[in-house]
């Protein structure tokens, strides 16, 4: 329903006489220019070109970035690579460690039995030296002369016969494991040599990841610098179309102001001849208005130990089951966001220190941590359990999920630790359940 409103007549009649007195006086200002239609038609074809680019280096761009997301990914994986290399290369140095010990400890015993096996060798040989000495050598008559009769003759021979075995049973025992020393140290021997071995490719898988990790941040950041070129022609010509629709504008707003004028002119003579006509004016007359009226225990101790570090920095090689620690240098990304100064977290490190308030161990490597317990279907997910992203079939990101399509994660150099939607371009096919 309009309401009506009045409006003075004094008003209305001022705002006539206010026209129409420059006109009467012969005074009236000079129209505004009006643009022509062809004028204004020249800029909005500007305009539609100007679109049309924009338009254009708009998909580039997304295409760009979506190229810079993909390599994103891969610098991930690599550094990933680089991680599972280190914690490769200290597993084969603890190995070889211990093969070393172990080879130490067998040549001892091998040594240990040599001496022995010649220290009964000497012990035999005094034995049947004395033996000869008094005539009763083994093996020769005169051990027997001087008995006093047969039964003292077998007990003789019995006598020689037992000692003589007791000492070559002994010396062929020292001998065995003479043999069975000599056998362990060669076996040792082995493994050191493997350990060395493990420990060689295992450097050099380190150096390999590296190289290519390097690779990657080489070729993300050259992508980078082709979406920052195209950003900025994108935004040149986004200011070329800003200025066309300026001028479109401008054109039209003359164009009305126009209009405007010349229909002011028309009601302020309107008026005016109204005036002549009329010796009074009533008090006021009514126009319409146009405006219309008035989960388990431990599970959650996981879960709360990793959101009790939201706001912690990205730390790439950060984190431990006793928290923060300060990150490490990786050639690119990494160091250029400063992460071998900060005290923090990356993804493998937080879950790390979550699943610590559990008594769980896990290592600095989101691959092994994929297979650290049961893997379950996405579906089946459930509140405490991690969650994986791949790129080309390898695990490059972790994160534990707190159920209600949110998750807890370290995301990326550069950022802090914090809840978000799950991803789900690039998840892994399943979640993994340790408790």
């Amino acid at each position: 329903m309009r309401r009506p409103r009045r409006l003075t007549g004094g008003l209305v009649l001022a705002s006539a006489i206010a026209l129409a007195l420059p006109v009467a006086a012969g005074s009236a200002p000079e129209p505004p220019a009006r643009p022509g239609d062809g004028e204004i038609q020249t800029q909005r074809d500007r305009v539609g070109d100007r679109a049309d680019r924009v338009g254009e280096l708009t998909q580039r761009l997304a295409e760009s970035e979506t190229r810079l997301t993909e390599l994103g990914a891969q610098v991930e994986l690599a550094m990933e690579d680089a991680n599972k290399a280190r914690v490769d290369l200290a597993r084969a140095e603890r190995a070889r460690s211990r093969a070393e010990q172990l080879a130490a400890g067998a040549n001892g015993q091998a040594g240990a039995a040599a001496n022995e096996v010649e220290r009964q060798r000497a012990r035999l040989d005094e034995f049947a030296a004395g033996s000869y000495r008094q005539g009763s050598k083994l093996g020769s008559l005169t051990a027997y002369v001087g008995a006093s009769g047969p039964d003292d003759l077998l007990d003789r021979a019995e006598l020689l016969d037992t000692v003589g075995r007791s000492q070559l049973d002994v010396l062929d025992d020292l001998e065995r494991a003479h043999i069975d020393r000599v056998n362990k140290d060669s076996l040792a021997r082995k493994a050191l040599r493997d350990a060395a071995e493990s420990r060689a490719a295992a450097a050099a898988a380190q150096e390999r990841a590296e190289a290519a990790e390097n690779a990657a941040v080489a070729a993300r950041a050259a992508q980078a610098g082709r979406a920052a070129g195209i950003e900025a022609e994108r935004d040149g010509v986004q200011a070329e179309l800003s200025d066309a629709r300026a001028a479109v504008q401008g054109l039209e707003s003359q164009r009305d102001r126009y209009e405007e004028w010349l229909e002011a002119s028309q009601a302020a003579q309107a008026a005016q001849d109204q005036a002549a006509a009329s010796e009074s004016v009533g008090q006021g007359s009514v126009v319409p208005d146009d405006d219309p009226g008035p989960v388990t225990g431990s599970t959650e101790a996981v879960i709360q130990r990793a959101l009790s570090q939201l706001g912690m920095p990205y730390a790439w090689g950060g984190g431990d089951a006793d928290g923060p620690t300060r990150g490490i240098r990786d050639g690119g990304v990494a160091d250029s966001h400063g992460d071998y100064r900060k005290i923090g977290f990356d993804c493998s490190g937080l879950m790390i220190y979550a699943f610590a308030a559990a008594g769980v161990e896990l290592d600095h490597y989101s691959g092994y941590q994929y297979q650290s317990g049961t893997q379950v279907p996405l579906s089946s997910m459930q509140r405490g359990d991690m969650l994986f992203w791949r790129s080309g079939g390898r695990v490059h990101h972790v994160a534990l999920y707190l159920g209600g399509g949110q998750m807890v994660e370290a995301p990326y150099s550069g950022s802090q630790v914090r809840v978000a939607p799950v991803r789900y371009s690039g998840i892994a096919p399943y979640a993994v359940r340790v408790l």
